[in-house]
C-alpha cells in the first residue's frame, strides 16, 4: 500500500510531530522521511524511508552506506542520497568538533584517550597526530600528521621534530586510531615509535607515549612498558 504523507491526519505527519511532540518523538521511517521530503509519482516518500531500512537492516549501519548503494534503492535518486549522505557528515562532524583545548593537561593515557576517542575511533582510514606539550603536559597544539590507506600509517619523523621545534615543544605524544578495532600494535608500530623515541633522546625532545586509539579502548606504549 502506498501511504503518501499527505493522507495521514496532521497531527500525524512527520514535521508536524516534530514540531508538537520534539524530534525524539519520530520513529527512524519519520526522520528519513523528512530528510527524503517528497517521493516519487509512484513511490511514497514513507516506502522510500521504509526501503531504505530494510536495505541497511540497522540503523547504525546508515553510517558506512554509500552513494552507489543509495541510489540503487528505488526511488531515491542522487538528490535524496546527497541529502542523507550530507545530515551523516554532518552529524560526524558535530560529534567529532569537540578539538582538545590549548592548555589542556594531557597527564595520562586514560586522559588522552578520552579526550581524542571521539575524533579518530569511527574513522575508516588511519590518521596520526603528535600531540606537543609543554613541560606541564599542557598542550601546545595538536597536528594531524597523515591520513592514510586503512592498514598503514606512514609518518615521517622529520614532520614530527620540525612542528615540536616550531611550537617549541618540551615532550611530545603521538596518537593513532586503527580502524580494525584491535589496538595491539603492529611491527611497523613498534618500529616507527622506537624510531622516534630515539630521534626524541637525541633531540631532548622525548616521544613520553605512543597511544593506539580503537572502538572503544586503547593501548599506551608507557603503560606497556615499551617506553620508558
Amino acid at each position: 500500500m502506498n501511504v503518501r504523507i499527505k493522507d495521514l491526519p496532521i497531527n500525524d505527519r512527520p514535521k508536524e510531530r516534530l514540531v508538537n511532540l520534539g524530534v525524539s518523538s519520530l520513529s527512524n521511517d519519520e526522520l528519513l522521511s523528512i530528510l527524503f521530503n517528497t517521493g516519487t509519482k509512484s513511490i511514497s516518500v514513507k516506502d522510500i524511508s521504509l526501503s531504505l531500512l530494510k536495505y541497511i537492516g540497522s540503523i547504525s549501519n546508515l553510517k558506512d552506506i554509500t552513494l552507489k548503494e543509495l541510489v540503487s534503492i528505488k526511488g531515491v535518486g542522487v538528490s535524496k542520497a546527497v541529502t542523507i549522505l550530507s545530515a551523516m557528515e554532518l552529524g560526524r562532524r558535530v560529534y567529532q568538533s569537540e578539538d582538545v583545548k590549548v592548555s589542556t593537561k594531557l597527564s595520562s593515557p586514560k586522559i588522552i584517550f578520552e579526550s581524542y576517542a571521539n575524533k579518530v575511533k569511527d574513522l575508516k582510514q588511519e590518521v596520526f597526530y603528535a600531540l606537543y606539550l609543554d613541560s606541564s603536559k599542557k598542550l601546545i597544539e595538536d597536528k594531524l600528521l597523515f591520513k592514510g590507506t586503512v592498514n598503514a600509517s606512514m609518518v615521517h619523523p622529520r614532520d614530527v621534530f620540525k612542528y615540536a621545534c616550531i611550537y617549541n615543544a618540551s615532550s611530545i605524544i603521538c596518537i593513532h586510531n586503527h580502524p580494525s578495532g584491535n589496538v595491539l600494535p603492529s611491527k611497523e608500530d613498534l618500529n616507527s615509535t622506537s624510531n622516534l623515541v630515539k630521534l626524541g633522546k637525541l633531540f631532548n625532545i622525548p616521544v613520553e607515549d605512543h597511544i593506539i586509539i580503537g572502538k572503544d579502548k586503547y593501548y599506551s606504549f608507557y603503560e606497556n612498558n615499551i617506553i620508558k
